[in-house]
Order: structure tokens, then C-alpha cells, then sequence
């Protein structure tokens, strides 16, 4: 990758926006795509797979829930959970993932990758070349209040 920019985790304050920006080059001029255009296409996608609970680490989304509660405030951070690095041409996308119980984890992650390089690619011409995931945490039923009835009193 050329000229590799690493922005930060997007569950911080306000969502941090890099000022640097992505240029890509055609004969009619210049493409700019800002950073957290990345991060949120990924996001996105990210979140349509099935299978996918929620993302971002413990403290992230702790902070997220806080600060979604403030009369106000923007809504949810659909780039919560990923961290890109944007070259002249190429992005490298990071993202923390909580997953459903019960989900094939090795398949989850394929799907993840699949769905986040295609989307990427598609809106922003990048050329993704890699989609790492870090599964962090296995979101249980119960933890929902959804505890089932004991079958036997």
C-alpha cells in the first residue's frame, strides 16, 4: 500500500474525521474520498450480514449507548467498530465484531469480508486488500432478558 494513513477507531467523540483524504486519478481529474466514507461504507455492510449482533468493543459501545441517550445527538455511529488504513489506491479495513451465539463463526467471517470488499469497492473504486475481523465478544439470548422459563418447577 502507498502512502497508508491510519485514522482511528470511530466509536471516540464527534466520530473523529481524518482531514486527510483519498485521491484517485482518471483522465477527466480527481476522485477525493474522505476516510470516514470508508469507514461508514464498511459499516454498513458489515451490519447487513447475518449473524452480526452488534460492533465494536466493550468500551465503544458503552460510550455509544451513553452518548445516544443525549437529547440531540447524531444517532448510532454505523462506522463504530472499524478502523481503515486509505493508500493512493487501496484501503485495509479493520473491524470489531460481536456475533449471535450460535452463528458459525468461521463462516460469519468469510460473509463479513465478502460483503464489506464487494461494497467498498463498488462505491468508492478503492481496491480493498484485506478485511481483517476480530471477533470480541458471542452475544447470548439471555443476556437480552429473554432468561427461558425453567421447564420443571
Amino acid at each position: 500500500m502507498s502512502q497508508v494513513t491510519k485514522t482511528g477507531q470511530a466509536g471516540h467523540a464527534g466520530g473523529m474525521q481524518s482531514a486527510r483524504q483519498n485521491k484517485l486519478s482518471n483522465e477527466d481529474g480527481k476522485i477525493m474520498i474522505a476516510d470516514n466514507v470508508v469507514q461508514k461504507v464498511a459499516g454498513m455492510a458489515c451490519r447487513e450480514v447475518a449473524g452480526v449482533h452488534a460492533m465494536g468493543n466493550a468500551g465503544a459501545r458503552a460510550f455509544s449507548a451513553i452518548r445516544e441517550r443525549i437529547p440531540g445527538s447524531s444517532g448510532p455511529n454505523v462506522s463504530q467498530g472499524v478502523g481503515v488504513e486509505v493508500g493512493e489506491n487501496e484501503a485495509a479495513i479493520d473491524l470489531d465484531v460481536i456475533v449471535e451465539y450460535g452463528v458459525s463463526i468461521a463462516d460469519l467471517g468469510r460473509n463479513i469480508q465478502r460483503n464489506v470488499k464487494t461494497a467498498v469497492e463498488r462505491m468508492t473504486g478503492l481496491n480493498v486488500a484485506e478485511v481483517n475481523i476480530s471477533i470480541d465478544d458471542v452475544h447470548l439470548p439471555e443476556a437480552d432478558g429473554q432468561r427461558q422459563e425453567p421447564r420443571v418447577s
